[in-house]
C-alpha cells in the first residue's frame, strides 16, 4: 500500500519501508515537509469527480474587491512574477500591494479556533468548487494557483490543529519559515533545502521573527 501526502506529494511505500504506515506513530511527521500523519491519503486509481460550481457568465457575477482582497491579489501577483524570474514586474505588483495594504483596516482578532475553521473550509469547499470553474474554462493557470493554495493551506491547517493541541510546547527550540514565493510554512532548525510546494532553494525562506 502506498500513501501520499497531500502537502507535498512525498510517497510512503509499505513495500519499501520497514515500517507499515498504519503501525507509525501519530506523532510521524512527513520526512520532507513535516506534515503530520494525518495528511496522508492512501492512493488510489480513482479519479474522483470535481466538484460542480455555477461558472460566471455575465458580468453580473462580478464584484468588486475590498482592499484587503487586492492586497491579497497584488501580492500573489508578484509572487508569480519573482518566481518567473521577472524582478521588475514582481516589484511593481509589490507596491500595488503594499498600497492596498496600507489602507486596509486593520482586522478584529480572531481566535485560533475560527482560524482553523476558515482554513478546513478552504479546503473543502473554495478550492474544491474554484478548481472545478479553472478546468471547465482551461484555465491552466488559475489550477496551479489552486495547486499551490490548497498545500499551503492544508499545511496551515495542519499547523493551526497542532498549535491547538500542543500549545506553545510546538515551537519549543526551533524556528518558523515561511517561503517568500508561495507562503508554505515550515518548521525546524533550518528552512528545506527545497521547498515542498513551489521548489524554490532554501533562501527563499524567510524566518519569522517576533514570536513570544
Amino acid at each position: 500500500m502506498r500513501y501520499i501526502c497531500s502537502i507535498c506529494g512525498f510517497v510512503y511505500d509499505d513495500a519499501k519501508e520497514k515500517t507499515p504506515f498504519d503501525q507509525l506513530p501519530d506523532t510521524w511527521k512527513c520526512p520532507l515537509c513535516g506534515a503530520p500523519k494525518s495528511a496522508f491519503e492512501p492512493e488510489s486509481p480513482v479519479k474522483t469527480e470535481p466538484v460542480s460550481a455555477p461558472v460566471p457568465e455575465t458580468d453580473a457575477d462580478l464584484k468588486q474587491l475590498s482592499s484587503g482582497q487586492l492586497a491579497s491579489l497584488f501580492s500573489n501577483l508578484a509572487r508569480g512574477c519573482e518566481k518567473q524570474y521577472r524582478p521588475e514586474e514582481a516589484a511593481l505588483f509589490a507596491q500595488i500591494a503594499d498600497y492596498y495594504t496600507s489602507v486596509t483596516p486593520y482586522p478584529q482578532e480572531s481566535s485560533l479556533e475560527e482560524l482553523a475553521a476558515l482554513l478546513k473550509t478552504d479546503i473543502r469547499e473554495r478550492y474544491p468548487a474554484t478548481k472545478s470553474v479553472a478546468e471547465q474554462e482551461g484555465d491552466r493557470g488559475v489550477q496551479r494557483v489552486c495547486v499551490w493554495g490548497e498545500k499551503v493551506t492544508r499545511m496551515l491547517s495542519s499547523l493551526a490543529e497542532r498549535y491547538l493541541k500542543e500549545g506553545e510546547d510546538m515551537l519549543k527550540d526551533t524556528e518558523v519559515w515561511v517561503c517568500t514565493v508561495c507562503g508554505f510554512v515550515f518548521i525546524g532548525k533550518n528552512p528545506p533545502e527545497l521547498c515542498p510546494v513551489c521548489k524554490v532553494p532554501a533562501w527563499k525562506f524567510e524566518k519569522a521573527e517576533g514570536r513570544r
